[in-house]
């Protein structure tokens, strides 16, 4: 009986590991180790770097600093980070990113606001035009470098939830927005961005 039950947790170990989304019911996400952000993201060594539990990226004006998740998000899901941008005025979370859309949900420390958009995204063109896109819904809010923002973002049933601190909220439907439901996960920098307790699982009605 108890080899049946270990053969059976080491199946499901298996079909966890082996799954095409970044999370499953059964497991929450965590990155915390330096083979898994080079298994499981498509990374540029020189512009992402994890170490002691913080995954730091440098970017500029152009290239942009890019991460992006090998796996899918799932249909339902929930992000939380913590996160600093310590130089330049960037931090954008990519949702959904799927045949070069995605969902924008970035803070920006110029105009002082947290932003819902529709983006664009060419790997190989950092040129105007290939790489952001408009803004849908924004919200003002208080943003500074050197300061650490805790990040939720939610999507249940087609429905998008983005807040910081647990006092500035957008929220949005994707399917009246016309945006992508299904994707990829991203980060872009412009500058320096420190993230920690990454954290992302599958959420249910």
């Amino acid at each position: 009986m108890k080899t049946k039950f270990a053969i059976f947790l080491i199946l499901q170990l298996i079909m966890i590991s082996c799954s095409s989304t970044i999370s499953t019911t059964k497991k929450e996400y965590t990155l915390s180790h330096s083979k898994e952000l080079k298994s499981d993201w498509t990374i540029n060594s020189k512009e992402w770097i994890l170490k002691n539990d913080t995954l730091t990226g440098n970017g500029s004006l152009s290239p942009w600093g890019v991460l992006v998740s090998k796996k899918q998000l799932p249909e339902n899901y929930e992000i939380d980070l913590k996160v600093n941008m310590t130089k330049e005025s960037l931090f954008e979370i990519m949702l959904n990113l799927d045949k070069g859309k995605y969902i924008r949900t970035y803070l920006y420390q110029i105009d002082k606001n947290i932003v819902i958009g529709d983006g664009v995204y060419d790997k190989k063109d950092d040129s105007y035009g290939k790489r952001g896109g408009k803004t849908l819904f924004k919200k003002p809010m208080e943003l500074e470098n050197n300061k650490w923002y805790a990040v939720k973002i939610k999507v249940l049933n087609s429905q998008l939830y983005f807040s910081v601190d647990n006092k500035t909220t957008l929220e949005c439907s994707l399917e009246k927005s016309n945006l992508n439901q299904k994707g990829k996960l991203g980060f872009i920098t412009n500058g320096e961005v420190k993230i920690t307790e990454l954290k992302i699982k599958s959420v249910s009605n």
